[in-house]
């Protein structure tokens, strides 16, 4: 059944029966090295939640997002066990052997702790002693309760050796500035500049010119990160030493409404990469075309680079990202740039964010719009550095048709029958103005640089 819902707060009205009554999932962490603990499935304000989702661990590592119906007001162990052995049996059986565990205790829902030192952690142990510095960046607009929740998930990283830098962009008020003045002594130092241009690649090129370590790293305002997220960033580039970037996961951090739920279903934002570890090099792709991110080769919301790497590159395009005509598409230019020129991008899903995802129908609806908008946008703008590319893009076109208004795509395959058929069309209108908004935003982006010099 499709549902309908009120644009304001996303509340469904006849999504489910007794859907005015149900909260659509609640996400949870699990760790399998420990006893499973009761998992109760009733929300604050009273109702009861659909599913869970739980984000699976072995040993700290994530291996896994694993979605349950609820059977009660507690989730039976039974249920929890069993959809994840469905769903990252064979990766947890993996890990509890090389850590000297019991699979069969830790997939039952038994897990006692008993390991040897599990690699995951001993990766973090070697990272922390000879990791580079990093710096993370978070580039912010009129949103200081987000980026304070943001800071202090960055204040208990395992990892030592980093420093944090906000950009605020074409600020509207002093409150950003105020948050950061009064950060108390505990936790990384954190850096506070502006960039007056409004457009998330300009604040991203801003901090690119600030930055001295030889590491970047990005993290967005709307989201919080895993404790060993940097951790997991060092030792991806310790284990790939010729990587120019690294991308983790980004898992949802609630699912308190359908528009939430509506956007994992569709992917997210690692668009169904998984937890599934990969290294592309360069036109090898790992069997598909740089040029073609889908799964994504990385994501804006989670990704690190070799300072070096992106400053080759020339930093964001300025006509592409949220706060230009183009909404999106600057992160998926910079990989796919990487890529055909040869280089090497390593996704590691264990160094993980979450984020918050928009709440209600209409942000939804615009998010839609505007990840259609970005993916033409960024098309357009790779064949405006190099028009080249104009034989392998249209080679793809039968790919791309068919995942993105065929029933039998990649994309499509994986999005359920009750998944809003309004919110593809968004995207699909988004698509077709997506080239001139993007020649659109190169004026103005130029226009904008012009008046700065």
């Amino acid at each position: 059944m499709t549902a309908t819902f009120d644009r304001n707060d996303g509340r469904p009205r006849t999504a489910w029966p007794g859907a005015e009554d149900q909260r659509p999932a609640k996400v949870v962490d699990i760790e399998l090295s420990q006893p499973l603990p009761a998992i109760t499935t009733t929300a604050v304000d009273g109702r009861p939640y659909r599913e869970v989702w739980a984000i699976v661990r072995v040993f700290e590592e994530p291996v896994g997002l694993v979605p349950v119906s609820t059977d009660g007001p507690v989730l039976s162990t039974a249920a929890l066990s069993a959809a994840v052995e469905r769903e990252c049996g064979g990766v947890v059986r993996a890990r509890a052997r090389a850590a000297g565990a019991d699979p069969v205790r830790m997939l039952s829902g038994l897990g006692d702790g008993s390991a040897s030192t599990p690699g995951f952690l001993a990766g973090h142990a070697r990272a922390a002693a000879t990791g580079p510095q990093i710096t993370v960046v978070v580039c912010t607009r009129g949103r200081p309760d987000d980026l304070a929740r943001a800071l202090r998930s960055l204040a208990d990283q395992s990892y030592p050796r980093f420093d944090v830098l906000v950009v605020d962009n074409a600020p509207a008020d002093g409150r950003t500035a105020l948050l950061v003045a009064g950060l108390g002594p505990d936790g990384p130092p954190v850096a506070y500049t502006v960039e007056r241009r409004p457009g998330l690649s300009w604040a991203r090129n801003h901090a690119l010119a600030q930055v001295t370590s030889p590491v970047v790293a990005w993290l967005d305002d709307d989201e919080v990160a895993d404790r060993h997220w940097l951790s997991e960033i060092a030792a991806a580039f310790a284990e790939a030493p010729d990587a120019a970037a690294v991308s983790g996961s980004v898992v949802p951090a609630e699912l308190e409404t359908l528009p939430q739920l509506w956007f994992e279903q569709y992917g997210g934002h690692t668009k169904g990469r998984g937890f599934v570890g990969a290294v592309f090099r360069g036109h090898d792709g790992a069997g598909r075309s740089p040029l073609y991110p889908l799964p994504v080769f990385g994501v804006g919301a989670n990704m690190a680079f070799r300072v070096d790497e992106l400053r080759r590159l020339g930093g964001f395009d300025t006509a592409l990202g949220a706060g230009t005509l183009t909404r999106s598409g600057e992160d998926t230019l910079v990989f796919a740039q990487i890529l055909v020129s040869g280089g090497v991008v390593v996704y590691r899903p264990s160094a993980l964010t979450r984020h918050f995802h928009r709440p209600d129908y209409r942000s939804l609806e615009l998010q839609m719009t505007g990840y259609g908008t970005g993916l033409t946008a960024y098309y357009t703008s790779l064949l405006a550095h190099d028009w080249r590319l104009i034989g392998p893009l249209l080679r793809l076109l039968p790919t791309a048709a068919k995942d993105t208004f065929g029933g039998g795509g990649e994309r499509l395959s994986r999005v359920p029958d009750t998944f809003p058929r309004e919110l593809l069309r968004r995207k699909a209108r988004g698509m077709i103005v997506g080239p001139f908004a993007y020649m659109r935003a190169r004026r103005a982006a130029r226009a904008l640089e012009g008046a700065a010099q």
